[in-house]
C-alpha cells in the first residue's frame, strides 16, 4: 500500500471537515432566513442534518469520501395564519443560529486538537 493511501483516523478528518462546512451552509441559509424574515411569501430554508449526518458517519465508518451531492435543502411551508406567506420565525432562527454556531466551535477545536495530535506525531514526540 502507498503512504499516499494511507488514512489516518479512517474517515474521521474528512467527515468533521465535511461538517464543519455543513455547518457553515446551515449558518449562511440561516442568516438568509433572517434577512427575509419580513419577506412575503419568503419561505424558511435549513439543512436535513439528520440524513446528512447519517450519510457522513456511514462513509467515514466505511473510509469512502463523504458524498456531499446528498445534501438537501428543506423548506418551510408557512403557517396557516402567515397572512404574508412567510415562514421565517425570528425567534427560531436565532435559536438555531446558537445551536449552530455551539456545534460549529466545538467541532473546530476537535479539528485543532486533532491537528496538533498530527503534528505531535509527525515531531516524534518532541513538539
Amino acid at each position: 500500500m502507498p503512504i499516499a493511501d494511507i488514512r489516518l483516523f479512517g474517515g474521521l478528518d474528512d467527515a468533521l471537515r465535511q461538517v464543519l462546512d455543513l455547518r457553515q451552509q446551515q449558518m449562511s441559509l440561516i442568516s438568509g432566513n433572517l434577512a427575509n424574515a419580513d419577506t412575503p411569501g419568503y419561505r424558511a430554508r435549513e439543512l436535513d442534518f439528520a440524513n446528512i449526518l447519517e450519510g457522513v458517519v456511514r462513509d467515514a465508518e466505511a473510509g469512502d469520501a463523504v458524498a456531499m451531492e446528498r445534501v438537501e435543502v428543506i423548506e418551510h411551508l408557512p403557517v396557516t395564519w402567515a397572512l404574508d406567506g412567510n415562514s421565517v420565525s425570528a425567534e427560531h432562527e436565532a435559536a438555531k443560529l446558537v445551536a449552530n454556531r455551539t456545534v460549529y466551535e466545538a467541532l473546530a477545536v476537535g479539528v485543532g486538537k486533532h491537528l496538533a495530535l498530527l503534528r505531535y506525531a509527525a515531531s516524534d514526540g518532541r513538539g
